[in-house]
């Protein structure tokens, strides 16, 4: 069983999506401020007690994980993807495989049911039957911890965009990319994959920015644990 395999794309790559992003964020983002929350040290501490959390329960449930997704369908355990941080900043996020092997080469296949820069189809045939509950109860965003333990991410803030929906940004989709990508946020705790149009995404983590405190982020991350047990809104 191949237990700590990875799977990423072709072309991920830190210095080649950097460079791809350039042209993209030269003379904007560098007249945005980022976001207090971005630098806030309540809220790395809070990041860091809750990554050790997550990370020793991840520990325990990445060994049945594991061999659930290899019964399913034979391959990596896990995914890596590069995704955008604060002011577009490109780094390495983990998950565990929930999809078929090489499954962003058939990305063209599926019919993208959500509006602008993002991608959803609630019956993505790339799905794998235990990806799709893992999809369900978000165990497969597990791996996340690691990226908050290491300051990628925090435990709430923005969805991690792709380079690619990223070199498709308008000027005032920027704003998002103020503070840290997010295991949970405003559009997790608040619709999760219900909610398909981009621009009422924007809208949400604009929003987050603007109601940021310790006390909130704590009341999106209860709000986010009773969203996944109740399994509401998950594809």
């Amino acid at each position: 069983m191949q237990a700590v395999s990875t799977i990423s794309q072709p072309s991920d790559s830190l210095r080649v999506d950097s460079s791809v992003l350039a042209p993209y964020t030269q003379g904007y983002k560098v007249q945005q401020q980022i976001h207090y929350s971005a630098i806030s040290k309540r809220k790395r501490l809070l990041d860091i007690m809750g990554a050790l959390v997550g990370l020793g329960i991840t520990a325990i449930l990445a060994i049945p994980i594991a061999i659930a997704i290899q019964l399913d369908e034979p391959g990596p355990i896990f995914y890596s993807q590069i995704r955008c941080g604060v002011k577009g900043k490109p780094f390495r996020l983990w998950k565990f495989r929930s999809m078929v092997v090489d499954a962003h080469c058939l990305q063209h296949l599926v019919h993208n049911q959500a509006k602008g820069n993002i991608f959803k189809n609630k019956n993505d045939p790339r799905v794998t039957r235990i990806g799709r509950f893992l999809r369900r109860t978000s165990l497969d965003e597990l791996p996340q911890f690691w990226n908050v333990l290491k300051g990628d991410m925090s435990l709430v803030g923005t969805r991690p965009p792709t380079v690619e929906e990223v070199m498709n940004y308008k000027k005032h989709h920027w704003d998002r990319l103020n503070i840290k990508p997010g295991m949970t946020g405003e559009w997790q705790a608040n619709g999760r994959s219900s909610v398909t149009d981009f621009e009422e995404i924007v809208r949400m983590d604009i929003a987050y920015q603007q109601k940021w405190s310790i006390a909130y982020d704590l009341q999106l991350i209860l709000k986010t644990l009773l969203v996944v047990v109740c399994k509401d809104g998950a594809y």
